[in-house]
């Protein structure tokens, strides 16, 4: 996970985290007594930057992180443009934009600064993450709309079936 944080730190974007699963799974692993990290399908890394909006941007982030670790599946988002794609208000941060991520479990984000110290964002806190449970963030809960989008990400996910103690909700 260091050499992961060490190369995203690397390339001094924006208000850059590396969020999500990377750090939920990992959690979830050790809460679950794995010795063996789980495959995650995709290693979050977003950034907040209004000067540069366009998709082709983002795609030449993911293209120098392959670069550097070619072996992990980069996916590199600006959260400064993602508030068109999901059709909502623009995130004034990229801390805004991960406390609008689906689930609370998942509204995480890590980094590290320029002497190495790890910093940990939760605008939703650690509780559910750390106790196994999955509800819909506030932002979610608040905009009844976006319920079929948590919804369908849940059985998408199926988290379950990697992580039996997770409890589950749906809205």
């Amino acid at each position: 996970m260091m050499e992961i944080l060490k190369t995203a730190r690397s390339l001094n974007l924006p208000d850059w985290w590396i969020c999500a699963g990377f750090i939920r799974s990992k959690i979830w692993d050790v809460l679950h007594g794995f010795s063996k990290r789980t495959t995650i399908p995709d290693i979050d890394v977003i950034y907040f930057d209004t000067t540069k909006l366009n998709e082709l941007e983002e795609k030449k982030v993911e293209e120098k992180l392959k670069s550097l670790l070619p072996n992990f599946p980069w996916s590199v988002k600006n959260e400064a443009r993602m508030h068109l794609r999901n059709n909502v208000e623009p995130y004034f941060s990229s801390v805004d934009a991960i406390s609008k991520f689906p689930e609370t479990a998942t509204a995480l984000g890590a980094k590290l600064d320029e002497r190495g110290k790890v910093f940990l964002t939760a605008p939703c806190g650690i509780s559910d993450v750390v106790n196994l449970v999955v509800k819909p963030t506030p932002y979610f809960m608040e905009n009844k709309n976006l319920a079929s989008i948590y919804n369908e990400r849940i059985l998408k996910k199926n988290w379950k079936a990697t992580w039996d103690k997770v409890s589950v909700h749906k809205i």
